[in-house]
């Protein structure tokens, strides 16, 4: 197969992380605009966001599918990706959260301003906010322990594919992975997990003029973002110096 170029790559991460926050964030956005209505709890938006993750894999192969950032850094520390692509795939997946997010509230818009006209208390449909208030580190151990998992599961995915040549199974199996991270963790900070993911829905609600006070609080705009950052590299090293270990010696 002819190899893609970055600029392709790029468009590629683009649209994958677009499709990610397209259905991720239309699932919280029909909770909390029509969640009463139509009953909708927090099982809906684990099942929400693990679809969301299986479809923007399925938009994102052409380059891999990271749709995350962390995860593009786990595969660079670990050696299974250039760096000199990290600062592009990271922009390009940003840039796909930002628009996939515009185009959610495009759609819900009407519905929106009749829930909150002043934009002041719904920006929690685009980014995350911490389960403990005024308080940093609660929240940035659950990023680094649900991002660490994340890219464990991974890596471990891949391999079992590559071992019973069922490469077809790791969207299922990641998509799979990211709901019960959000059933079994999600609640201390809204399991962003993935910087691109909170980051750039947080700048549309700042451009789009959402008022919410905290909304670009330094601590809770840096907790899923550097949180996910570490955990990535760490699951990725763990994972190599365990189960990756195990998997190299029987081959």
């Amino acid at each position: 197969m002819k190899e893609l170029s970055l600029g392709k790559e790029l468009v590629s991460e683009f649209m994958g992380t677009l499709v990610l926050i397209l259905f991720g964030t239309g699932t919280v956005a029909m909770t909390v605009l029509f969640g009463e209505a139509l009953n909708i709890t927090w099982a809906n938006i684990t099942l929400g966001w693990g679809l969301a993750v299986l479809l923007g894999v399925m938009a994102g192969l052409p380059s891999g599918a990271h749709i995350n950032p962390a995860v593009t850094l786990g595969l660079a520390v670990t050696g299974r990706f250039p760096w000199r692509k990290v600062v592009p795939f990271t922009l390009a997946q940003t840039a796909g959260a930002f628009v996939g997010a515009a185009l959610v509230f495009i759609d819900f818009k009407a519905k929106w301003l009749l829930v909150d006209p002043n934009l002041a208390s719904t920006a929690g449909i685009f980014c995350t906010f911490p389960a403990i208030p005024d308080s940093f580190m609660p929240g940035f151990i659950d990023q680094i322990i649900g991002t660490a998992i994340l890219l464990f599961g991974i890596l471990a995915a891949g391999d079992f594919a590559a071992k019973n040549n069922a490469g077809w199974s790791v969207p299922f199996i990641v998509a799979l992975l990211v709901t019960v991270i959000g059933m079994a963790l999600g609640a201390m900070n809204g399991y962003a997990i993935n910087p691109a993911r909170d980051f750039g829905p947080r700048l549309f609600a700042l451009v789009a003029g959402f008022t919410q006070a905290n909304l670009m609080d330094i601590s809770i705009v840096l907790t899923p973002i550097i949180g996910p950052f570490i955990g990535g590299a760490v699951g990725a090293v763990v994972y190599d110096w365990t189960t990756g270990a195990v998997h190299k010696a029987q081959n």
